[in-house]
């Protein structure tokens, strides 16, 4: 292990209170995708990890990583590209993994990283709905990480897996999570995808350039299922999905980076605009009570001007992670519809994962 040493949280302690305990050692599957390049430059300036170990297909297997192209506007980090671009093989690197893989090959290898002892932290789409598999955002839904005993027990893994959800199910979540003491009922969302969603090389030019996709393969299931599990209780050992209905249409737009997503929300308690937007300027969750590095201090910002959030203006703010609302006003048809935009690379992925790895780390779940 290295011997530079970081904070770790204790408990609900202050600053000067918290143990220090060395750098936590990671790796990557996927390293040389979109998202894994994103987790390799979180890590960078990580308090808490150090990346010491990239894998990824043999076709980069074996090569030196700052050889390979990097697709990201900041520079590639000197430690990252020092290291050997190692094969995907369980058992090696170190207990804490972050796959990028491809969804084609994720799901049998996570499994097997987790079968050798591996904590898989995933953003792959693989392992979301497994019934003994968190699908986690922090904020929202903390307490499914008491599945992974259970996980453990009727998998037979020394290790563990868990998922963070689809970007786009991430940004509505967190807005729907501020609205639970209302009760939300129905909910109706259409999302504006950015192209960085496809990966690289993504969407042909030609199809995307000043142009509207109505249609991205299965992301609207994503959406609706996803959505109804993060929400779900946590009783007997098992998730109850959450009851209100979603109905998701998913499209992509001409922006390089940040969804934005139209919702309209049917609320079974009643509340007044100035309810709703307090809960929206007031919600946290366990990252922010436990200060994680990654954690903004306040998850959602609301914006009061009625031609905000725009992804080009707001998507990077607050590090990528925070959830942009606005417009908020009365529905004719429901009760309230609203404004909602994150970050699809940082928040909705590489930044999500690297949260939902702190959060294992701050509860002792990872060696």
């Amino acid at each position: 292990m290295p011997t530079s040493s970081i904070e770790k949280k204790s408990g609900h302690g202050t600053q000067s209170d918290r143990p220090e305990i060395r750098k936590i050692e990671v790796g990557i599957l996927g390293a040389t995708g979109i998202v894994g390049q994103q987790i390799v430059a979180r890590l960078e300036r990580h308090r808490w990890f150090r990346a010491t170990w990239l894998a990824a297909s043999v076709r980069s297997a074996g090569q030196r990583f700052g050889d390979l192209p990097w697709r990201l506007a900041s520079p590639m980090p000197a430690n990252a590209a020092s290291l050997t671009v190692e094969t995907i093989k369980p058992g090696s690197g170190p207990q804490l993994i972050f796959s990028a893989l491809d969804s084609a090959v994720a799901g049998e290898v996570e499994a097997e990283f987790a079968a050798a002892g591996h904590v898989v932290v995933s953003n792959s789409r693989n392992h979301r709905m497994d019934p003994l598999v968190p699908l986690l955002i922090p904020e929202v839904n903390p307490e499914h990480l008491d599945l992974l005993p259970i996980q453990k027990q009727k998998k037979g893994w020394k290790g563990a897996i868990v998922t963070n959800p689809n970007c786009s199910t991430v940004f509505l979540v967190m807005a729907l999570a501020a609205l639970r003491p209302f009760d939300p009922k129905r909910v109706l969302v259409t999302t504006l995808q950015a192209l960085s969603g496809a990966g690289y090389p993504g969407v042909a030019s030609l199809d995307a350039s000043a142009n509207v996709i109505p249609y991205i393969e299965g992301e609207e299931e994503k959406i609706e299922a996803e959505s109804r599990k993060i929400l779900g209780c946590f009783e007997n050992g098992a998730i109850e999905p959450f009851a209100a209905e979603v109905s998701a249409t998913a499209t992509r737009v001409p922006v390089i980076d940040g969804h934005t997503e139209v919702v309209s929300v049917e609320l079974d308690k009643q509340a007044s605009r100035d309810e709703i937007l307090h809960a929206f300027r007031s919600f946290s969750g366990e990252p922010q009570e436990s200060s994680l590095p990654s954690a903004p201090p306040h998850p959602i910002a609301y914006h009061d001007l009625p031609n905000r959030p725009q992804p080009r203006l707001d998507a990077e703010r607050e590090d990528g992670m925070v959830v942009h609302i606005g417009r908020l006003r009365s529905c004719p048809v429901l009760s309230y519809k609203f404004v909602v935009l994150g970050h699809n690379t940082i928040r909705g992925a590489a930044g999500a994962a690297l949260l939902n790895a702190e959060l294992l780390a701050v509860r002792g779940l990872i060696n």
